[in-house]
């Protein structure tokens, strides 16, 4: 006799908190702070409940779900202007701005 078993835990988004305060480690889109809580399903009905530890960072755009350490800032939208950045603390190679002490970029891993 063979019995085949479908389930697994996964985890929902219960509450948003804040709206934007991040973005995404995947695809860079803005990511919202959210609660979350744990569902386990057998055979794909929810069954069990219970919330999550600590407040994590969830993309509308890709739906991943990753701590709030991992995030980036989200874009600064005060008066600096992208060509008031000097080319030294861009990279050539991703075109993102790094910090002056740096000598690799610290998002592609390239020289600067």
């Amino acid at each position: 006799m063979f019995f085949f078993f479908a389930g697994g835990v996964e985890q929902q988004v219960s509450r948003v908190l804040k709206s934007g305060v991040g973005r995404c480690v995947n695809c860079g889109s803005m990511a919202d702070l959210v609660e979350y809580e744990k569902v386990l399903k057998l055979f794909f009905i929810p069954v069990y409940k219970w919330p999550g530890k600590e407040p994590a960072m969830y993309c509308n755009n890709c739906n991943l779900m990753f701590p709030r350490s991992f995030s980036f800032p989200p874009p600064r939208t005060d008066s600096v202007s992208p060509s008031a950045v000097s080319d030294g603390l861009r990279c050539h190679f991703c075109d993102r701005v790094a910090e002056p002490e740096f000598r690799f970029c610290p998002f592609c891993g390239n020289s600067l």
